[in-house]
C-alpha cells in the first residue's frame, strides 16, 4: 500500500494571486451591476431576461475558451465539465427558489431582488466551502472518499424522493429560520418594496416578509453548497477552477429564472438525472481515491465524464418534455416536479 502522493504534494492550481484578484473583483462588479439594475423594482420582461441570460452564457464560455488556450485542453475540459455540472445543479436550485417565492407570495416586481440576495449568499457560502474542501484535500487522506460518500448519499435521497412521488414543498410555519426571526422581531403583514425592515408607528423596528424570504433562501443555499462543492471537486482538484465554475453558474441565475420559470415545472425527471450525475461523480471520486492507494484501480477520464453528463441531461430533458406534453396548454406556474 503506497502513500497518496497527490495529496502530500499539495493541490496544483492555475490560479495566481493576480488571477484570483481579477476574478473576485470581476464577480463583485457583476454582482453590483445586478443590484444596480434591480434597484427599482419592476417586472422582468422576456426580452430583458433573454438578453441577460445570453450575456451570462457567453461570458463563462468565453472564459472557458481562454482557459483552454492559456492552460491547455485538460484544464479547459475540466472547467467546461465543472461548469456544466454546476449549471445543472443550479437549475434544481432555481426550482426551490421558485417554491419559496410562491410560498411567501413575493410580488413579481421584487422577485429578482430576492434572487440576487440568494445568489450573493450562495457565492459567499461556496467560497467558504471551496476553501474548506481544498484544505481537506490537502490534509485528509480520505477527503475524496468522504466527498464520494456525500454525493452518493445525496443521489440516493434524490432518487428515493423521485421514485416515491415525494413532492418538494415549503412549509413556512415550520421553517426554523423563520421561527427564529419572529422570536426576536415583529413581522409586518405586507411587503414594503425591497426593504427588509421598516419602522412602525410606535417607533419600533419590524421585519418585512422580504426579510423572511431572503433568510429562507440563504438557508437553502447552505444545503446546495454541501452538494455542489464536492461535485465539482470530483471534476477538477483546482480550487480556482472550482470557484470559477461556481461563480459563473450562479451569476446567471437571476435572468435564467425568468427565462425558465414556465419550463422549470416541466422538468419532471430532473431529479433522476441529477441523481445519476451525482452518483456518477461520487463513483469517480471513489475510484480516484482508490487509485491513489492502489495504482491498478482505473480512473474515469474527465472527457468521459463530460460525455456522460451531457448525455444524462439531454435524456432527462427529452423524457421530461415528452411526459408533460399532454398537459399543454395552460401549465400552472408551480406544479409537482418530482414524480
Amino acid at each position: 500500500m503506497s502513500d497518496i502522493t497527490y495529496l502530500s504534494a499539495g493541490l496544483s492550481s492555475v490560479g495566481t494571486p493576480t488571477l484570483w484578484t481579477v476574478t473576485i473583483v470581476g464577480v463583485l462588479v457583476l454582482l453590483v451591476l445586478d443590484f444596480v439594475v434591480t434597484r427599482r423594482p419592476h417586472e422582468v420582461t422576456m426580452k430583458e431576461a433573454l438578453g441577460w441570460s445570453a450575456f451570462y452564457v457567453a461570458l463563462p464560455l468565453a472564459f472557458g475558451g481562454w482557459v483552454w488556450s492559456r492552460y491547455g485542453s485538460q484544464q479547459g475540459v475540466e472547467y467546461l465539465t465543472g461548469y456544466l455540472v454546476e449549471k445543472s445543479l443550479s437549475v434544481d436550485n432555481l426550482f426551490v427558489f421558485m417554491l419559496l417565492l410562491a410560498a411567501f407570495a413575493v410580488p413579481s416586481a421584487l422577485a429578482q431582488r430576492v434572487l440576487l440576495y440568494g445568489i450573493a449568499g450562495a457565492l459567499v457560502l461556496r467560497g467558504v466551502f471551496i476553501a474548506l474542501g481544498a484544505a481537506a484535500l490537502q490534509t485528509l487522506d480520505f477527503a475524496f472518499l468522504l466527498f464520494a460518500i456525500i454525493l452518493i448519499a445525496t443521489a440516493v435521497k434524490l432518487l428515493r424522493d423521485a421514485l416515491s412521488g415525494h413532492e418538494q414543498e415549503v412549509d413556512i410555519a415550520n421553517m426554523r429560520s423563520v421561527r427564529l426571526l419572529r422570536k426576536f422581531m415583529p413581522v409586518t403583514e405586507e411587503y414594503h418594496g425591497p426593504n427588509l425592515t421598516v419602522r412602525l408607528k410606535n417607533g419600533k423596528r419590524a421585519l418585512t416578509p422580504m426579510a423572511l424570504v431572503v433568510v429562507a433562501v440563504l438557508a437553502t443555499d447552505v444545503v446546495f453548497a454541501v452538494d455542489s462543492v464536492p461535485a465539482v471537486y470530483g471534476i477538477t482538484e483546482d480550487p480556482y477552477l472550482v470557484f470559477a465554475t461556481n461563480a459563473f453558474a450562479l451569476l446567471g441565475l437571476r435572468a435564467l429564472y425568468f427565462v425558465l420559470h414556465a419550463a422549470l415545472s416541466r422538468l419532471v425527471h430532473l431529479s433522476y438525472g441529477l441523481a445519476v450525475i451525482l452518483a456518477f461523480i461520487g463513483v469517480k471520486l471513489g475510484l480516484h481515491w482508490a487509485h491513489g492507494i492502489w495504482s491498478g484501480v482505473p480512473e474515469i477520464p474527465t472527457l468521459a465524464s463530460l460525455g456522460v453528463i451531457i448525455g444524462v441531461l439531454v435524456i432527462v430533458t427529452l423524457t421530461s418534455l415528452r411526459a408533460t406534453r399532454k398537459s399543454e396548454p395552460g401549465l400552472p406556474e408551480v406544479v409537482e416536479r418530482r414524480q
